[in-house]
């Protein structure tokens, strides 16, 4: 379909919406369009009311409708009542999306007077199959396009359905006024109120926005993080305060499942062996009481308490594994990212620039309302939409504004005024691109720093203090989609990976395939006719790791084969930690000569990382030797890793 302007809007609205939906606001906008170009004097014409029914009905709960009003050049009025089309904008975008509107209307036109012609019993011709079909509103070749990709994404967006309606649930969870009550009671409000006012007093001069209530959700979030909620890596051992290891999931007990902990880590004592039972409540009002966990825990509870003050909150989903708040400003009229693992405000760049997170989708909940969020946290909008591959972005937009109508349509009358002026605000926002180059965003803190590299969430560290370098992740081609398996092998002696579940698909180089390095090089020793990994020359330490990431489909790893051929001399030592999703346990390399088997309980990610140490004298460097085998066989794999799918 050919436009003069490349209108991403327009085409939207043609092919994300019925037709009768199409023609009905496509005459709004051509109307607006009109009214301006023939009288661009006329102040009246160039404004638009939001609470005008017709506008909400026929023209803003459309696909595309928004987009088409800003990219013809309206903006937001001051009083946010209104939109307005200001005095020395540009007509010519106007006057050419005028023009491709009316031209879509009149092909829409003729084909509805053709059909129409063709459906009378005096004149109707005899027609061909496929024009029949058309005729009688049968499946077109355009419609079995579509019809194929609705196919193809019907599981998938089913899963999504199922996980967005679940969200919608659980933040009803914090209007409970008795789970309210429970956090005011543990929240030194008065004290925090009291910080609040002082430092909105002092800062009053300074020309800033903020009102107090800005400031004491910054003294919430301090709090939070500082005196109140401890993240959990592992528990120490109740029997003797020893430290433990993750040793994957238990069963969980019948008073778990009633605070919603569906999940119970099990962290074994390396000292008397005892198994620490960890709960993974997702109970905003349990959590008040054991005040421990991870991100999810962190963002359910800190929400529950911004909803005890009264904070508009939503709950925030990342698509690629975090969760956190956000919180309406009425002094700055727009919604505020607030991490309370990081105690961190308004930084929504952190992820993406700061932690090098390549995001998906970002959805918003509270009581009120669900949206799509994700353009608030990214600075980079084609290429996080290229990732974007669970659904149709179409069914999406449709799906969520649909939840949205249902969510505000039991409000109030000057509540869905109100949502309606703050959704306008926010895809005011969203189309324009952030600039996160001049900001400069740190690593996450919050986890162990085995936990965070493995994660990839460090950020940009100091070249002098590490090289640590971020690559290669396998996320699954369609052929390992279809046998729902990964399986890698690599041959050290002739420097060689070979996805032997993606048509045998070869990659050179030992660093071809890594997420990460530190301090390690490929050695030959053509005396021994010997090939390995090890330390850089006079280094005590040094790391490789592998990542695999099914985030993106709707895949997990049931289990994982593996086998780590290795040879260590004078006390060196080589080591495995391997985290599936959250859970991060350690394996020596000895057993691992041999395929071993690895349960990994259904994850979505996973981060194989080697640690080389040890050794004695000078040459403690070459005493733990990865991957090593002869030069001259070329047909054996001291490295292999079989994911299966499921």
């Amino acid at each position: 379909m050919a436009f003069s302007y490349d209108s991403q809007s327009v085409k939207q609205l043609l092919t994300e919406n019925s037709v009768d939906e199409f023609l009905a606001a496509s005459n709004i906008l051509v109307k607006f369009a009109v009214n301006i170009l023939d009288n661009p004097s006329e102040s009246k014409y160039r404004r638009i009311r939001i609470s005008n029914p017709t506008i909400q009905n026929k023209l803003l709960n459309v696909v595309g409708g928004m987009e088409c009003l800003f990219e013809m050049g309206f903006q937001e009025a001051d009083d946010g009542e209104c939109l307005v089309f200001p005095f020395g904008t540009s007509l010519e975008i106007l006057k050419t999306i005028k023009d491709d509107l009316t031209r879509e209307r009149e092909k829409i036109e003729r084909k509805q007077q053709v059909a129409a012609t063709r459906s009378s019993p005096q004149t109707a011709p005899a027609l061909a199959p496929q024009q029949a079909a058309g005729a009688a509103g049968g499946p077109t070749t355009s419609q079995s396009t579509g019809a194929r990709a609705s196919q193809l994404y019907m599981d998938t967006e089913a899963t999504f359905l199922a996980k967005l309606k679940d969200a919608l649930r659980r933040v009803m969870n914090y209007e409970n006024k008795s789970s309210q009550s429970k956090a005011k009671d543990v929240i030194p409000v008065e004290c925090l109120q009291e910080e609040a006012k002082q430092k909105y007093q002092a800062n009053s001069g300074s020309g800033s926005k903020l009102d107090v209530r800005d400031y004491l959700l910054l003294e919430l979030l301090n709090w939070f993080k500082n005196s109140f909620f401890q993240w959990v890596d592992t528990l120490p051992c109740s029997q003797c305060n020893g430290s433990t290891q993750n040793t994957g999931y238990i069963p969980p007990s019948a008073d778990d499942l009633r605070w919603g902990a569906s999940r119970v880590e099990g962290h074994q004592c390396s000292s008397c062996s005892f198994v620490n039972r960890f709960p993974r409540y997702t109970n905003a009002e349990r959590l008040l009481e054991t005040c421990r966990g991870r991100c999810g825990e962190w963002a359910e509870c800190f929400t529950l308490c911004c909803r005890a003050l009264d904070f508009e909150a939503r709950y925030v989903i990342d698509w690629t594994d975090h969760v956190w708040t956000e919180v309406y400003s009425n002094s700055l009229s727009r919604w505020l990212h607030c991490d309370p693992c990081e105690n961190i405000c308004d930084k929504p760049l952190l992820y993406e620039s700061g932690w090098g997170k390549k995001l998906t989708y970002v959805i918003a909940v509270s009581k009120d309302e669900i949206r799509d969020v994700t353009w608030r946290y990214s600075a980079k909008h084609k290429e996080l939409l290229e990732r974007r591959n669970l659904c149709r972005e179409s069914w999406l937009r449709r799906t969520i504004h649909q939840l949205w109508k249902q969510k505000i349509s039991a409000l109030p009358q000057a509540r869905q005024q109100e949502l309606w002026r703050r959704l306008i605000c926010e895809l005011t926002e969203f189309i324009t691109m952030k600039d996160g180059s001049g900001e400069a965003l740190p690593g996450r803190t919050t986890g162990s720093l085995e936990w965070r590299q493995a994660r990839g969430e460090l950020g940009q560290l100091p070249q002098e203090s590490s090289n640590f370098q971020k690559n290669f992740v396998f996320t699954p081609t369609e052929a390992e989609r279809e046998c729902e398996m990964i399986h890698v092998v690599y041959n050290c002696a002739i420097d060689k990976y070979v996805r032997l579940s993606s048509n045998n698909k070869e990659h050179q180089g030992w660093k071809a395939c890594m997420f990460s390095a530190q301090d390690i090089f490929r050695k030959v020793e053509h005396d021994w006719k010997m090939a390995y990994l090890a330390r850089q020359e006079g280094s005590a330490y040094a790391e490789v790791s592998w990542k695999f990431d099914l985030t993106n489909t709707d895949l997990r790893i049931s289990r994982m084969e593996m086998k780590a051929e290795s040879a260590v001399f004078e006390g060196g030592a080589i080591s495995w930690r391997i985290c599936a999703a959250e859970n991060c346990f350690m394996h020596t390399g000895s057993s691992l000569q041999e395929m071993m088997t690895f349960d990994l309980h259904g994850c979505q990610t996973l981060t194989i990382t080697a640690v080389l140490q040890g050794g004695k004298g000078d040459l403690a460097w070459q005493h733990t030797q990865l991957f090593r085998q002869s030069t001259n066989d070329r047909d054996s794999y001291p490295f292999e890793i079989k994911l299966i799918l499921n």
